[in-house]
């Protein structure tokens, strides 16, 4: 089966490749590198390096022929999204939009979107089921609601069929401590390299923090599980951010008192997903801990930290 992974070089989505190679599909992965690295990828997976706002999208749908197509490529920046809304949009809907209009015109039997707590907003009642309003308060969240919506029609009138994914606070291994990275890998890295830790708000608001692998559990379940349905992944467990940096400096044996500095727009105060839907109807749950995930990441990172640049 061939199946493509748009935006495969990134932090889920090159984790995604590794297993899918596993499991012996045809692959092939579209990225412009603009925040994922080719070194993430096998030589062996066939690799297009374009935007899919170009018109050599249509291209590699055309050579590849894709029954599967996992689409990862995003803004996914929220600070980006509020100063340059323009550019979150172009990339997020109007990207999305293009990568829907190949996959009816290639005969993509089936779209894995990549999706996120984002659009949720401000939660009225913890935890978030997938029932929960969608009221985001960035726009970010509102650029990966939108394709959401676009999905759900191409779906009524082609008869593409999807899944959507919506998770809660990932990380792992190959997560950027840059421009779109993670708190935990904006943590471990100064944490590395000996910097003071910045904390925005007074830490005590919280996340539902997930493990890659558990990420990539999910996505490999929606292949044939989950079709026309929407899914938190996610551990719902929170964490308050101090917690994590507590343990976080446990696990590294770098203690650290934070910096705190005011609260940014666009976050908000706590967030808990309920998985309830992909456990039962995806036959998936989450594996991993914080604190095992953690381990696992801040040891991968002692051992390459040179190729890192941490």
């Amino acid at each position: 089966m061939n199946v493509l992974v748009i935006g495969g070089a990134g932090f889920i989505a090159s984790n995604l490749v590794d297993a899918l190679l596993q499991e012996g599909y045809n692959l092939a992965v579209i990225d412009n590198l603009s925040t994922g690295a080719r070194r993430s990828l096998s030589s062996s997976v066939k690799f297009y390096n374009l935007n899919i706002l170009d018109n050599t999208l249509e291209r590699a749908f055309q050579e590849f022929r894709p029954q599967i197509v996992f689409h990862y490529a995003a803004q996914v920046d929220v600070q980006t999204s509020i100063t340059n809304p323009s550019l979150d949009a172009e990339a997020n809907i109007i990207g999305t939009l293009r990568v829907l209009q190949c996959c009816t015109d290639y005969g993509v039997r089936k779209l894995i979107y990549a999706s996120t707590a984002a659009v949720y907003g401000t939660p009225k009642n913890l935890p978030l089921t997938e029932e929960h309003p969608n009221n985001p308060i960035s726009f970010y969240g509102l650029s990966k609601l939108v394709p959401e919506k676009y999905i759900e029609l191409f779906s009524e009138q082609y008869g593409l069929e999807y899944t959507i994914l919506r998770f809660s606070n990932a990380y792992g291994i190959r997560q950027s401590s840059k421009g779109e990275g993670g708190v935990v890998s904006a943590f471990l890295s100064r944490l590395l390299r000996g910097e003071n830790v910045v904390i925005y708000g007074d830490g005590n608001h919280s996340r539902d923090f997930i493990y890659v692998k558990d990420i990539v559990s999910a996505n490999l379940q929606a292949i044939t599980l989950g079709t026309n349905r929407v899914y938190n992944i996610s551990c719902s467990r929170q964490t308050s951010i101090n917690q994590l940096l507590e343990t976080m400096c446990e696990l590294t044996g770098r203690p650290f008192q934070p910096t705190y500095c005011p609260a940014r727009t666009g976050d908000i105060v706590h967030s808990r997903m309920d998985n309830y839907k992909a456990r039962h109807e995806l036959g998936w749950e989450p594996k991993y801990s914080l604190e095992h995930g953690l381990e696992e990441m801040i040891n991968y990172y002692f051992k390459n930290r040179s190729e890192l640049q941490i």
